[in-house]
């Protein structure tokens, strides 16, 4: 995992922002299922939302099941359920976590509710698509934030929602961190804090790595790549919510603490269709079980950095390693390849294509939606434009095409997307 780590002056200004501006903030506190495993957490929690509420903030509480619960009701639902009952089964562990909290806070002279789906003031609807439903959640949630403002701190069950007619649908995995921003996007929040069993975002996995650190910021679009890629901080689904205003900051439930620590998320995910304005070039490197040769690639990207030239992408095939720099770079990239080329047997030959253009996606359902990647080439396809070189990621697809074609490329892609 590679990320920006920051200083510990830039650190600690990030964790004090809360005390320095002696405002009154309005949190929306996710509590995951290891933060509420046992009674010795519950009562953590509940000092901790305390505290905060002593301190004149407004505080929101979103409850997942107790760590292990919802798994141990799947497991033991041995028998053919409807989606109706097997969302009523799995919705007791959120159930119960809540009515949990909440007797905590009550226990601490904290005035609290507790909401879940079939209460009159439960903010989540979802449509006849099983779609969250914008307008009526957003009316359920301002008036969720009314009660904030009057003192009250609304216990809300994670991961569950219901649709028009009362039935209780899901917010699919990950589901608690999806209620919490977009409660806290909604209900117009200056922060959520995702209170879980990791100390934010490390540099790397600490039951792998040595010296893995916890790094103290780092972007949206950063975060959700390696989220999709099995870093298990903050669920996708959840950081489409993020909007540039809303500050989200994930700290381990150890820390007793809302309103500092841990790693905050910076800015909000965009979905584009972004032409680059420059043409590049491809140099391609073809060589025998150039797959199969340790250190081709630090070699070859290693010349080009030495000289300054920035690498747009990379691409591979089984005998080939293909370089996309900027056109302007084109002559002394081919040279500097070329010189590694000779000195090492395993490589025959470099070849330079020009005025390739790219055109990038970035956002949107990707990720989530089946055969997405494929609409996008059947659009060239069907419009006879020549695909250079598609190369994806987990939130983006890249699209090389000639540059002659960008433009009517560039509209082909935009009527897809959206």
């Amino acid at each position: 995992m590679k990320a920006i780590i920051h200083s510990d002056t830039e650190q600690a200004e990030n964790e004090c922002w809360t005390h320095a501006t002696g405002e009154r903030m309005r949190i929306i506190a996710k509590f995951g299922g290891t933060s509420v495993a046992n009674g010795d957490r519950i009562n953590r929690a509940a000092d901790s939302i305390a505290a905060t509420v002593e301190q004149g903030h407004e505080v929101a509480v979103v409850v997942s099941a107790m760590g292990g619960t919802t798994d141990t009701l799947l497991e033991e639902m041995k028998f053919e359920a409807s989606e109706e009952d097997r969302a009523e089964i799995v919705s007791m562990g959120e159930r119960t976590s809540v009515r949990m909290l909440k007797g905590a806070l009550e226990s601490r002279d904290i005035d609290s509710t507790f909401l879940e789906p079939g209460r009159p003031e439960w903010p989540i609807i979802t449509d006849e698509f099983g779609e969250v439903d914008v307008q009526e959640t957003g009316k359920r949630a301002k008036r969720c934030a009314e009660r904030m403002s009057e003192g009250i701190v609304p216990v809300i069950t994670g991961f569950l929602a219901q649709d028009h007619s009362g039935t209780i649908t899901t917010l699919g995995r990950g589901g608690s961190d999806t209620t919490a921003v977009m409660l806290g996007n909604y209900m117009q929040a200056d922060e959520v804090v995702i209170v879980t069993d990791v100390e934010g975002v490390m540099t790397g996995d600490p039951n792998v790595v040595e010296g893995a650190r916890n790094v103290g910021e780092i972007t949206v679009d950063e975060l959700r790549n390696l989220s999709f890629r099995g870093a298990e901080v903050v669920a996708p689904s959840a950081l489409a919510y993020k909007s540039g205003d809303l500050r989200v900051r994930v700290v381990h439930h150890q820390h007793g603490g809302l309103l500092s620590g841990g790693t905050s998320i910076k800015g909000e995910f965009e979905n584009l269709v972004d032409l680059q304005e420059r043409p590049l070039v491809c140099l391609t490197v073809a060589g025998r079980a150039i797959r199969n040769e340790a250190g081709i690639l630090a070699t070859l990207s290693g010349a080009l950095a030495d000289a300054g030239i920035n690498i747009e992408t990379v691409s591979s095939g089984m005998d080939s390693i293909s370089f996309y720099v900027d056109d302007g770079d084109a002559e002394e990239a081919e040279a500097l390849l070329h010189s590694s080329v000779i000195k090492d047997d395993t490589l025959s030959s470099v070849t330079l294509e020009k005025d390739i253009a790219v055109i990038r996606v970035t956002g949107g359902d990707l990720q989530n939606e089946s055969g997405a990647v494929n609409q996008l080439l059947t659009a060239l396809a069907e419009n006879r434009i020549y695909l250079h070189d598609v190369v994806t990621s987990a939130t983006s697809v890249s699209l090389f095409v000639p540059w002659e074609d960008c433009d009517d490329a560039l509209d082909l892609i935009k009527s897809v997307v959206t």
